[in-house]
């Protein structure tokens, strides 16, 4: 063989997955030399229990995003629920009864979003839109503008819990999500089907995806995971408000994408979104230790999303 005919030399790429792994432990190393108190107990943490609910917001947000669609609403769903599940408490309901109850609530949203979608023809962004507002509206007419307290010890203390005194329960509860996420997407026709239908809609439906039964499925689980943090979120604060968790759907959709997710579609792991969640959480409690203004941490998350998503369309016109 000829000098000409040599074959070019395979360039050696670090996995994606990997350099988010070593980009959160260079975060970790560096605020461990910057502040005196990252790398204690209490703060790994509390760091762990700030991460776990923008993780599962992300995990769920992702399913939407790989098939080419948006979820703006996840939020406003995690406020509602807080509201529900305060609510039904405090009418003596059992506590597996309210978080059935709730959970159901997220199963009717995403199902309500996916008819809007396949039978109503409107975009993603506008018919979760109109229920970010509409959520948020409902649960202030429901409460009057007040907040609910939650007076149940046993709803309340499991967010304090930890498991075998180690690993906090909320961050038990992502290992718990993403698990089955794991076997969903890479080990089932389900979670391929997701994939074709971002790559080409249409392509997918001649090849026999039931375009219409996928697309129910990502929304019913992007709104079923936002009603899971709505139920972790009131154990954690402890009241109903329709008002929090404001914001966390711009948070969920910048973890997943800076982990990975393509916000073209058909790009998206169950990984990358929950170390996109962690180093988002670390960025701020870092800056919180430093005493950096919570201005700033807005510019960043809003600088690595468009690097990241900028990077993404330059890999996407290589192909």
């Amino acid at each position: 063989m000829s000098a000409s005919q040599t074959p070019p030399r395979k360039r050696f790429a670090v996995p994606f997955g990997l350099t988010l792994v070593l980009l959160l432990a260079l975060l970790w190393v560096l605020l461990s030399f910057a502040t005196h108190n990252f790398m204690t107990e209490r703060n790994i943490s509390n760091l762990a229990r700030q991460g776990s609910m923008i993780a599962i917001l992300a995990l769920g947000e992702t399913f939407v995003i790989i098939t080419a669609g948006i979820d703006l609403s996840v939020g406003a769903i995690a406020g509602f629920i807080t509201v529900v599940v305060a609510g039904l408490l405090t009418q003596g309901l059992p506590i597996w009864a309210s978080v059935l109850a709730s959970l159901g609530i997220g199963l009717g949203i995403g199902a309500f979003h996916a008819f809007g979608i396949v039978s109503m023809g409107l975009p993603p962004f506008i018919i979760t839109l109109a229920t970010l507002t509409s959520l948020r509206g409902i649960g202030l007419l429901l409460t009057n503008g007040a907040t609910i307290s939650i007076t149940n010890d046993a709803f309340t203390e499991f967010s304090l819990g930890d498991v075998f005194g180690v690993v906090p329960n909320l961050f038990a509860v992502v290992l718990a999500v993403a698990l089955p996420a794991w076997l969903f997407l890479g080990h089932t026709r389900w979670g391929r089907y997701l994939f074709a239908i971002g790559s080409n809609s249409e392509a997918a439906r001649l090849s026999g995806v039931s375009v219409v039964r996928t697309t129910y499925l990502a929304y019913i689980l992007s709104a079923m995971c936002a009603a899971l943090v709505g139920l972790l979120l009131a154990s954690r604060i402890g009241i109903g408000n329709a008002t929090q968790a404001e914001g966390w759907e711009l948070q969920a959709i910048a973890a997943a994408v800076i982990g990975g997710t393509s916000l073209f579609g058909a790009v998206g792991s169950w990984h990358g979104p929950l170390l996109g969640a962690f180093i988002l959480a670390t960025i701020n409690n870092g800056a919180n230790l430093m005493n950096v203004n919570s201005f700033w941490q807005r510019i960043i998350t809003g600088g690595l999303i468009i690097v990241i998503v900028y990077s993404d369309q330059l890999r996407r016109r290589k192909r």
